[in-house]
């Protein structure tokens, strides 16, 4: 679960400082004002790790990525290229990471925490080379990192080399004193830091503690593919259902293959997937029943065919409202991911009816409350905040574990807002023109009326 990330000269931000919530965090805001680039700063990271190119620093994607953002110059802020790139995330480990002291024994543990955090920037080096400037990882009391020696010629100074709280340093191997290279991409140790000294090897569990992170963070972009009257599935089980739900049917039938199971709510009976998904869009009063199968056995085609009331016929996904093509993917992503990951929406509400859109707030709320998950929303929403607020005041979801920010734009700086929600599912600051001016149009309207029926003598 991320808990915190500051972020420095990323696009609109100059600064961000945001604390997320352990359940839901929702960003809400106008129009360009920033808010989708914190997403796209997390999907950069996933990528950048997903790389195979150990010598490429930072992933701005291409075509068919998470995300295409692409240079340095178009994600700096200001895009002026001689600003440095800095971020500083916190983050809690599922499991306890635990780092060992190999020189003082095998049993013998350095620290153990679940709370972890790193930080890392970068900065353009002639006109296209990036290079990192440094990596640095906490847990709990301690601090391990690679920065730049004084001298820029005598290569990198790994630390701590002296601890003297722990009483920990940094063994080097005997032999000639080689130079350290520097951090490879933004997050790992060069390898030669584990040869070059004989108890370095702890460093690894770090990078792998940031890795199960990435790994933990999952996507769905506000563009989705369009029904098909027939999926093929050859029986692989996708990661998740793709940027734009194109995997959703093939995580349907993966889990279905599976048997997996899974609760509508805390202490419910389990259902299989493909129950439980279905009774997720029959709560949200999108269909009365939903099934994928198989056209032919051993076809290997199969089509998703739903009833929309009792009593009435099947029909494919196709010929449908195009609304619940566009909530499923949401619906099976957060009952696919493993549990304990978060879940990033952008717009989720794209091409639902009101009524929906709050129902898919009350899903996400129940799906991340029995899952253990965290979701990340960024949305325009007026009616996923209003259902937010409804389930914190009847104590549906507690209010510590959300939390909601308003995204507004000040000349070339985006600015964030902390809404504020209280216990009673109340907003302690509500910026102004948040989802326009309510009452302002409320009175005009009125005001338009008694105007036209008193020029027509009514």
């Amino acid at each position: 679960m991320i808990k915190h990330i500051n972020l420095k000269n990323f696009k609109a931000w100059r600064e961000l400082d945001i604390t997320l919530g352990p359940r839901i965090t929702g960003l809400f805001g106008t129009n360009s004002s920033g808010k989708s680039s914190l997403i796209q700063f997390l999907l950069m990271l996933k990528q950048t790790k997903n790389n195979p190119d150990r010598n490429l620093v930072l992933d701005f994607g291409e075509f068919g990525k998470l995300i295409n953002l692409g240079s340095f110059g178009d994600v700096i802020h200001e895009q002026d290229e001689k600003r440095k790139l800095k971020w500083r995330l916190g983050w809690n480990a599922k499991e306890e990471v635990r780092l060992q002291d190999t020189t003082k024994g095998r049993n013998k543990i350095l620290v153990s925490s679940k709370e972890l955090s790193t930080e890392s920037a970068v900065e353009l080096e002639g006109s296209k080379s990036l290079k990192t400037m440094f990596v640095k990882y906490a847990i709990g009391d301690m601090t391990f990192g690679i920065e730049p020696r004084a001298n820029p010629e005598s290569g990198f100074l790994l630390t701590p080399e002296k601890d003297r709280g722990s009483g920990f340093r940094f063994q080097r191997n005997q032999g000639r004193p080689w130079q350290l290279p520097g951090p490879i991409k933004t997050h790992l140790f060069p390898d030669r830091a584990k040869t070059f000294y004989q108890n370095a090897d702890l460093l690894s569990d770090l990078e792998v503690a940031y890795e199960k992170l990435m790994d933990g963070t999952f996507y769905l972009g506000p563009l989705r593919d369009y029904p098909h009257r027939q999926y093929n599935w050859s029986g692989g089980s996708p990661l998740d259902v793709g940027v734009r739900g194109e995997f959703t049917m093939n995580a349907i039938l993966a889990s279905t293959e599976k048997g997996n199971d899974y609760q509508m709510k805390k202490r419910a009976r389990k259902l299989p997937f493909q129950k439980a998904v279905a009774m997720r869009l029959q709560k949200m009063g999108l269909v009365h029943s939903f099934a994928v199968a198989e056209v032919t056995k051993g076809s290997n085609i199969y089509q998703a065919k739903v009833s929309m009331d009792k009593g009435s016929p099947e029909v494919l996904l196709t010929d449908v409202g195009f609304g619940v093509s566009q909530v499923l993917p949401a619906i099976v992503l957060l009952n696919y991911v493993p549990k304990g990951s978060t879940v990033i929406f952008e717009q989720p509400e794209i091409h639902l009816h009101p009524r929906v859109q709050s129902e898919l707030a009350d899903a996400i709320i129940a799906i991340a409350e029995t899952r253990d998950l965290q979701v990340i929303v960024e949305s325009h929403s007026e009616h996923i905040l209003r259902r937010l607020q409804r389930r914190v005041a009847d104590e549906t979801i507690s209010a510590d574990l959300v939390k909601l920010y308003f995204v507004s734009r000040e000349g070339s700086e985006a600015r964030l807002s902390d809404i504020g929600l209280s216990e009673y599912g109340e907003i302690k600051n509500w910026p102004e023109h948040f989802f326009g001016d309510e009452m302002t149009e409320i009175s005009a309207t009125r005001k338009a009326t008694l105007k036209r029926r008193m020029d027509a003598g009514q």
